[in-house]
Protein backbone atom coordinates (compact mmCIF):
# COMPACT_ATOMS: atom_id res chain seq x y z
CA UNK A 1 0.00 0.00 0.00
CA UNK A 2 1.43 3.46 -1.05
CA UNK A 3 0.61 6.67 0.47
CA UNK A 4 -1.34 8.70 -2.07
CA UNK A 5 1.07 11.36 -3.89
CA UNK A 6 0.86 14.68 -5.63
CA UNK A 7 -3.34 14.70 -4.96
CA UNK A 8 -4.51 16.84 -1.95
CA UNK A 9 -8.15 17.25 -0.91
CA UNK A 10 -10.02 15.23 -3.71
CA UNK A 11 -11.52 11.44 -3.94
CA UNK A 12 -8.14 10.07 -4.30
CA UNK A 13 -6.48 11.89 -1.75
CA UNK A 14 -9.06 10.54 0.86
CA UNK A 15 -9.65 6.91 -1.07
CA UNK A 16 -8.50 4.75 1.58
CA UNK A 17 -10.08 6.88 4.27
CA UNK A 18 -13.45 6.30 2.50
CA UNK A 19 -12.65 2.30 2.23
CA UNK A 20 -12.12 2.13 6.01
CA UNK A 21 -15.26 4.13 6.82
CA UNK A 22 -17.40 2.03 4.27
CA UNK A 23 -16.68 -1.22 5.88
CA UNK A 24 -17.00 0.04 9.14
CA UNK A 25 -20.47 1.32 8.17
CA UNK A 26 -21.50 -2.02 5.84
CA UNK A 27 -20.11 -4.05 8.64
CA UNK A 28 -21.14 -2.54 12.01
CA UNK A 29 -23.21 0.55 12.00
CA UNK A 30 -26.11 -0.70 9.52
CA UNK A 31 -25.77 -4.60 10.82
CA UNK A 32 -28.82 -3.34 13.54
CA UNK A 33 -30.22 -1.38 15.78
CA UNK A 34 -27.96 0.33 18.43
CA UNK A 35 -29.74 1.21 21.97
CA UNK A 36 -26.97 3.42 22.99
CA UNK A 37 -23.92 5.55 21.66
CA UNK A 38 -21.45 3.50 24.22
CA UNK A 39 -22.82 0.04 22.53
CA UNK A 40 -21.51 1.54 19.16
CA UNK A 41 -18.22 2.66 20.71
CA UNK A 42 -17.80 -0.82 22.03
CA UNK A 43 -18.17 -2.61 19.00
CA UNK A 44 -16.13 -0.28 16.73
CA UNK A 45 -13.54 -0.73 19.57
CA UNK A 46 -13.67 -4.55 18.86
CA UNK A 47 -13.82 -3.50 15.00
CA UNK A 48 -11.10 -1.79 14.83
CA UNK A 49 -8.91 -4.78 16.93
CA UNK A 50 -10.11 -7.48 14.74
CA UNK A 51 -9.56 -5.40 11.61
CA UNK A 52 -6.06 -4.33 12.52
CA UNK A 53 -5.54 -8.02 13.83
CA UNK A 54 -7.15 -10.78 12.52
CA UNK A 55 -8.71 -9.18 8.93
CA UNK A 56 -6.40 -10.81 5.65
CA UNK A 57 -5.50 -8.08 3.24
CA UNK A 58 -4.73 -8.68 -0.08
CA UNK A 59 -2.37 -5.50 -0.75
CA UNK A 60 -0.68 -6.50 2.19
CA UNK A 61 -0.01 -9.86 1.17
CA UNK A 62 -2.77 -12.17 2.90
CA UNK A 63 -1.50 -10.78 6.75
CA UNK A 64 -3.42 -8.71 8.84
CA UNK A 65 -2.23 -4.83 9.03
CA UNK A 66 -0.45 -5.73 12.49
CA UNK A 67 1.48 -8.49 10.87
CA UNK A 68 2.37 -6.29 8.30
CA UNK A 69 3.30 -3.50 10.18
CA UNK A 70 5.20 -6.28 12.39
CA UNK A 71 7.01 -7.64 9.78
CA UNK A 72 7.67 -4.06 8.23
CA UNK A 73 8.93 -2.98 11.21
CA UNK A 74 11.13 -5.86 11.74
CA UNK A 75 12.71 -5.30 8.33
CA UNK A 76 13.71 -1.74 8.65
CA UNK A 77 15.74 -2.59 12.30
CA UNK A 78 17.60 -5.28 9.97
CA UNK A 79 18.38 -2.87 7.04
CA UNK A 80 19.57 -0.80 10.14
CA UNK A 81 21.82 -2.95 11.31
CA UNK A 82 23.12 -3.74 8.23
CA UNK A 83 24.32 -0.11 7.11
Amino acid sequence: MQPSAGSVGDSYDNALAETINGLYKAEVVHRRSWRTLQDVELATLEWVHWYNHHRLLGPLGYVSPAQAEEAYNRNLALSARAA
